[in-house]
């Protein structure tokens, strides 16, 4: 019978993260696969709910959760309501939302969903600026099998490459990026270059990519006008031995809208969940 588990954890800053875990109670001891969200994303934008779904039709568990400071709160999941807090996260945040992730998953090992969940077998997909979050944890993290990324940047200073804008950013404390969805604008504050910048080792992509061990696979559409198909040639120039896919006109979201009423996923969102699915199979028993 397949199952949601909804649950509200207490991240490291005291801000909720939630998450939903999808199964099968039928299918026991099977690798469990977390999804990251992106920029201006969250666990419940669009088709993400069906992608759970039909990783568990194939044979999986599925986690997705929302990062702390998305700006998303527990009563408003679908609304950007704690502009705040999406002001106040940063890369380091994020990675400690994942580990708090993570660690409920390894608590699980004396619940009854240790039937369910093989602890060797956790893989974790990267969607946009969730990439390289997935990426630096399965570098980081021993309970990490494998990584996979959906149209990821390369670069977690992607934002901030020209000098004068950083300039302005720094002087006037704060930035406002307009969603085109929602019609807000949203603050970053220049708390976000001074993480990185303080942290900047543990934070560069490319280092992690290049002394990358583990199984990859990047997954980016040809037709992404959000990302450039260069980030996904970087990371695959960086690890030769990650398999890469490009997915033929496919958009940064792989055919998904906000909200998604359709019963089927989109053709290129059934197309990354077979190339995702199969990609496991091959590295979940070695």
């Amino acid at each position: 019978m397949k199952k949601i588990i909804h649950q509200i954890l207490t991240g490291k800053q005291e801000k909720p993260v939630t998450f939903d875990f999808y199964y099968d109670e039928k299918n026991k001891k099977k690798p469990l696969v977390i999804f990251a969200h992106g920029f201006k994303g969250f666990k419940d934008w669009g088709h993400w709910q069906k992608i759970g779904e039909a990783f568990v039709n194939e044979g999986f568990n599925f986690l997705k959760f929302n990062f702390s400071h998305n700006g998303t709160t527990v009563d408003q999941p679908l609304d950007f309501a704690d502009l705040e807090a999406f002001g106040q996260n940063n890369y380091t945040k994020e990675l400690e939302d994942v580990q708090v992730v993570l660690d409920w998953v390894e608590s699980q090992k004396t619940s009854p969903l240790n039937e369910v969940i093989d602890h060797a077998q956790i893989f974790i997909i990267g969607h946009s600026r969730g990439g390289p979050i997935a990426l630096l944890t399965a570098k980081q993290d021993h309970r990490i099998k494998g990584l996979i990324t959906w149209a990821s940047v390369s670069h977690l200073n992607y934002s901030w490459q020209v000098q004068p804008f950083l300039i302005h950013w720094k002087q006037e404390g704060v930035i406002y990026i307009k969603n085109g969805r929602t019609g807000q604008e949203m603050p970053l504050y220049f708390q976000l270059v001074e993480d990185y910048q303080a942290n900047e080792d543990r934070l560069n992509v490319e280092k992690s990519a290049k002394n990358f061990t583990k199984p990859q696979l990047i997954l980016h559409g040809t037709k992404d006008p959000a990302v450039s198909l260069d980030a996904a040639k970087e990371l695959k120039k960086w690890n030769p031995n990650a398999q890469l896919f490009f997915i033929e006109n496919a958009d940064h979201v792989f055919g998904g809208r906000h909200p998604f009423l359709l019963e089927e996923l989109p053709k290129h969102s059934q197309e990354i969940v077979q190339l995702t699915s199969q990609f496991i199979q091959q590295h979940s028993s070695n």
